[in-house]
């Protein structure tokens, strides 16, 4: 079922061309890109026609949901269900309470002082996920961090189901966390909105969340352009790797494997095993268990760009962990702390049998929205500074300009930059002149 390599015996460009995501071979780039630049043309017109066109949700009103249907949608919660939206909340919150820059002030040289301001964002915008599966727990996992670095504008957008709008478990989390404000646009299209500022959206300083390839690309594109948001960090279709044993649960392997699979068509999942038997028995158990999944066609359709790399050694398991630096890695072996150790490229780890992805996932306090298609080698997870940025201060006093002055004006001499040196000179002469 999985596609096969035995790790000690591929070379280089082998293991590259097996870990290539299926995501990369799409059209994503190409069509973000023709969108974004008919919003940029033709602005709130080409977003209400996406919108019709692609979500079948295009109100005349706009795109904001009303305050009224946020309460609505909370007042409808069980109280079983609002019960596990505010525990997580608080889980991830206190989680990320101990996140956030540090603001400072030294003396770097005498009567220099140079400090370091933190400040928030002014609009933070969050994608959440809401087509064929409403993620709840993405909406949570964005929205905390925000409040905790104290942004003062949160927006929302939330792909609608077609004609019938945001899913309402989506907009009931949105009222118990306090977030007034959501609007009922998704796709490639919904971001453009959001990173320009058009059809009823604020423009976002920053846009957060993952997506599918093309509201991944959207957000990517969008910060490569002068006049739109800046993006969190590379998060596209999921994945996951499980690196086990042969005395790890097959069945538990299975599941953690197909609980990525069912995400979405494009996802992909890798196992990392130590024989070929265990292989077989995982591979056993996920065929039994499809059969028990309501979304078992999007996980064998994901399955079908899926890997299988049979090593003999931590050390080589460890090794394939970091050529795919993986969004998520579930490590079910013996000793998982200490393997662990020797990974150096993954968006979070979950160690040990009883430790399922599903549990960062949804609840457990560790952020899911996390770098995806090997950008774990440059990038973590969303945090509380990812909402905040730092300015640097600096006042020098006349004392200053005896120690510090001849350094510049060296310096400056050095790159031949003679204002810069002239800017110090001309200090130094007026305190000369005192």
């Amino acid at each position: 079922m999985l596609t096969r390599i035995e790790w000690s015996k591929a070379d280089e460009q082998t293991r590259q061309r097996l870990f290539k995501r299926p995501s990369l071979g799409s059209d994503a780039f190409k069509v973000a890109q023709a969108i974004l630049e008919d919003v940029r043309e033709r602005g709130d017109a080409a977003v209400f026609e996406y919108a019709e066109r692609l979500d079948g949700w295009a109100p005349e009103a706009g795109f904001r949901v009303s305050s009224a249907e946020l309460k609505a949608a909370a007042d409808a919660l069980t109280p079983a269900d609002r019960d596990a939206i505010l525990a997580a909340a608080d889980a991830v919150r206190a989680f990320h309470a101990e996140q956030g820059y540090r603001a400072y002030e030294v003396e770097t040289w005498e009567g220099a002082r140079a400090g370091r301001r933190v400040t928030p964002i002014d609009v933070a915008g969050l994608y959440v996920p809401a087509g064929t599966a409403p993620l709840v727990s993405t909406l949570i996992m964005l929205a905390v961090p925000a409040q905790l670095a104290q942004v003062p504008r949160i927006a929302v957008i939330a792909p609608p189901r077609k004609g019938l709008g945001v899913e309402p478990t989506v907009l009931a989390a949105a009222q118990l966390l306090g977030v007034a404000e959501v609007y009922a646009i998704g796709g490639a299209h919904g971001v453009a909105a959001l990173g320009l500022g058009v059809a009823g959206l604020p423009k976002a300083d920053k846009i957060f969340g993952p997506g599918n390839a093309y509201v991944a690309a959207a957000k990517s594109l969008l910060a490569q352009s002068p006049d739109g948001a800046a993006a969190d960090l590379p998060a596209g279709p999921s994945e996951v790797m499980v690196i086990a044993d042969d005395e790890a649960d097959a069945e538990l392997v299975a599941i953690d494997l197909l609980s990525q699979a069912e995400h979405d068509v494009l996802a992909q999942v890798v196992l990392v095993a130590y024989s070929e038997a265990f292989a077989s028995q995982v591979e056993d158990e996920i065929e039994r268990l499809l059969g028990l999944l309501p979304r078992a066609e999007t996980a064998r359709a994901a399955l079908a760009n899926s890997r299988l790399v049979l090593v003999t050694s931590d050390e080589e398991a460890a090794e394939a962990a970091n050529a795919y630096a993986s969004e998520h890695l579930i490590i079910q072996t013996g000793s998982p702390r200490a393997l662990a150790e020797k990974v150096r490229h993954a968006g979070s780890i979950f160690l040990g049998a009883w430790t399922p992805e599903a549990a960062g996932d949804y609840a457990a306090g560790p952020n899911h929205a996390l770098p995806t298609s090997g950008a774990a080698r440059a990038y973590g997870g969303v945090t509380v500074e990812m909402f905040q940025k730092t300015t640097t201060m600096l006042e020098l006093s006349q004392k200053t300009l005896e120690t510090l002055g001849p350094v510049v004006e060296r310096l400056a001499t050095l790159e031949g930059l003679d204002a810069h040196r002239l800017a110090m000179v001309l200090r130094r002469n007026r305190k000369s002149a005192q």
